[in-house]
């Protein structure tokens, strides 16, 4: 928004955010697919990342501006206030009236939209095509309807006020990361696709594919193709993760929990050869608890390694063959992990093969 204007005034800004709005909506599952990987899954939500639930930013006095269309209230625009330097030899510096929101995915930041949800290792090209192509399909949507009507100006403002109505659900300006959000986010029937086979099989619908067939960008054969490859991209990076995962149990911590079992169990047998009244409940709890835990982390690795064989059986349709990837295999990664993550907390740091967060961050 300009300031000193009212917000009919910026027609061409406003019916470009109603586009923005509109579109982010309509192809939430598109804008979802175009961040997809086996990575990013694990990425967002966390870690300063946005979560895998679309929603839009647009801050305190854009979303100021949106609810007086909305309901026909009064705007006034918020006038540039002078920032306390402190310092008296310093010009004087206008604060910004803008404010960001890191956990959103779509956020609106002053003079631009941030699309948060990418990977590093994803290659903008494809997101942009999708970003470009729900726009121009919104703007083309826009211009059809405004070219059929004599009065343009009022069907503009018309226009944007519906618009903002119809697909408000999608605004949000509050915490992404919290419980509260994903609840709500359901309430309001927006999607909330958390892995890479619930997003990518959402390219094949009928909207989507009527998106790029008419606009001339792909041809349903070029989206199939797309889908295949995501696919059976999603189910060879879960199986390598996969496989890794098994060799540093069996090869690593196996034996290096073992190892550290034994150093307790002679610590013991010396305490006790020394005389009967030295103490050894300590190493006796943490030989019992690492040894129970040990044969549940080599069960864990057999069953991982078993289900590995088992996907292999399911390479004939590929969205089966990542969706056992993601609720079989990877689950039994998770579990694999948690009690190996445990032992860790347990185990001597010289016995344990791999550097811990903590030496990674200030030991190197």
């Amino acid at each position: 928004m300009k300031p000193g204007k009212k917000p009919e005034e910026n027609l061409q800004f406003l019916l470009f955010l109603a586009a923005i709005i509109k579109g982010v909506d309509e192809y939430q599952d598109l804008l979802r697919i175009s961040v997809a990987s086996a990575g990013n899954d694990h990425r967002l939500g966390a870690n300063e990342a946005p979560p895998a639930i679309l929603s839009v930013f647009l801050g305190d006095q854009l979303d100021a501006v949106v609810h007086s269309l909305e309901f026909g209230e009064d705007y006034e625009s918020e006038s540039l206030e002078n920032m306390e330097l402190g310092v008296e030899v310093l010009p004087s510096l206008r604060m910004d009236t803008t404010d960001r929101n890191r956990t959103s995915p779509f956020a609106f930041t002053g003079n631009r939209f941030e699309f948060r949800m990418l990977g590093s290792s994803v290659n903008v090209a494809g997101p942009n095509i999708i970003l470009n192509t729900i726009v121009a399909q919104e703007l083309k949507e826009f211009a059809d309807h405004i070219e059929t009507v004599k009065d343009k100006k009022r069907a503009i403002k018309r226009l944007i006020v519906s618009t903002f109505k119809k697909h408000d659900r999608i605004i949000f300006n509050g915490d992404n990361y919290s419980k509260e959000w994903e609840d709500e986010a359901a309430r309001r029937g927006l999607l909330n696709l958390k892995s890479v086979p619930q997003a990518v099989k959402c390219v094949s619908n009928e909207k989507n594919v009527k998106l790029f067939t008419e606009n001339k960008v792909f041809s349903y054969e070029e989206l199939k193709a797309r889908y295949d490859v995501e696919l059976e991209n999603y189910a060879k990076i879960i199986n390598i993760e996969a496989l890794t995962m098994i060799d540093m149990a069996k090869k690593d911590i196996i034996p290096a929990v073992t190892e550290y079992v034994k150093a307790l169990t002679d610590t013991a047998l010396a305490k006790q050869a020394l005389s009967s009244d030295i103490p050894i409940i300590l190493e006796k709890k943490l030989i019992t608890d690492l040894s129970q835990k040990l044969v549940c982390f080599a069960d864990k690795a057999a069953e991982l390694e078993n289900d590995l064989i088992k996907a292999g059986e399911t390479t004939d349709d590929l969205q089966a063959h990542a969706d056992f990837y993601r609720d079989v295999v990877f689950a039994d990664m998770q579990a694999l992990r948690a009690i190996g993550d445990d032992m860790e907390t347990q185990t001597g740091s010289e016995y344990w093969p791999y550097p811990s967060y903590g030496e990674m961050l200030f030991g190197v």
